[in-house]
């Protein structure tokens, strides 16, 4: 039997099913300039509705309470008192913007002291286990304490209001930054140090190679959780010691019975926090190698 092979010629046209696809639709991308302002009004939008509700529980509070002040009489204070923030009329009268820098100034110092003892000794007690055994149990002792029972020790020791206040920052600061420089130095991974045996680096040049650039993103942020406290104490300090500051100030309306302006000055003294700790967030993003 034969078998007999069909051949195709080529001119003959192939038979097949058509596929019809269905038709792509492209996305068009919405443009850079779009998306920033989306994203903005979706950071804008519920901010201002958090401030409209605060604003309505203000008002709520107003007309129920007796002598408490309206958003809108707290608003004309507020345009008065910034008219002249800066004014001088005697050692005891004093614009706004005057207390405002003399309370910073006592947080500058205090924190400053803070750190320059603080993140030292946090090297110190997370690289080597006697310090860390040495000074473990005074810092678990002492963080707790209040930190107006601070006061009246800084008054007893130097005598004075001024440095009584930056020593009170001093002490209720000192501790984010210390224990979270301690535990940054901790949670170095072991093969750095190993490396650094190896090469028979000084304790010198593994601090300054190796620890340093490695804990930074801790340092900076007990350092931010520290000003947060800074300021929170020197309100506190300055309403006890007297004198010029915003803590003073506040305590000095009140007893003039003044409350618009203590609402005034509750706002800045958020506003001022809020810039200080966004502050140093940006150069703690800056320098960690977490967001990088």
């Amino acid at each position: 039997m034969q078998h007999l092979q069909k051949t195709k010629s080529p001119d003959t046209p192939e038979s097949g099913e058509v596929i019809v696809l269905p038709p792509v639709q492209v996305r068009r991308r919405t443009p850079t300039f779009a998306r920033r302002i989306n994203a903005i009004i979706q950071r804008i939008i519920p901010a201002l509705i958090g401030l409209g509700l605060l604003v309505v529980l203000w008002q709520l509070a107003a007309i129920n309470s007796k002598g408490f002040p309206t958003p809108l009489s707290t608003l004309d204070s507020a345009i008065t008192l910034f008219a002249d923030p800066f004014y001088r009329d005697g050692p005891n009268d004093m614009g706004i913007g005057w207390n405002v820098l003399a309370s910073l100034q006592r947080v500058a110092v205090g924190f400053g002291l803070a750190a320059f003892a603080g993140i030292p000794l946090g090297f110190l007690i997370g690289r080597f286990t006697f310090f860390s055994r040495m000074f473990g149990p005074l810092i678990a002792l002492l963080r707790p304490v209040s930190p107006l029972a601070w006061l009246p020790i800084g008054l007893l020791l130097f005598q004075k209001a001024e440095p009584a206040s930056s020593w009170t920052i001093f002490i209720c600061s000192i501790w984010p930054m210390v224990i979270n420089t301690a535990e940054g130095v901790r949670r170095i991974p072991q093969d750095y140090l190993n490396v650094a045996r190896v090469l028979q680096l000084s304790e010198w040049t593994i601090l300054r190679r190796i620890l340093f650039p490695a804990v930074l993103p801790a340092v900076l942020t007990g350092v931010r959780l520290s000003i947060g406290i800074a300021w929170l104490v020197i309100v506190a300090a300055e309403m006890l010691t007297g004198g010029l500051g915003i803590g003073f100030w506040i305590w000095n309306e009140w007893n003039n019975l003044n409350v618009e302006n203590i609402l005034i000055a509750i706002v800045i003294i958020g506003v001022v926090g809020l810039l200080l700790e966004q502050g140093l967030m940006l150069i703690a993003r800056r320098f960690s190698w977490q967001e990088k």
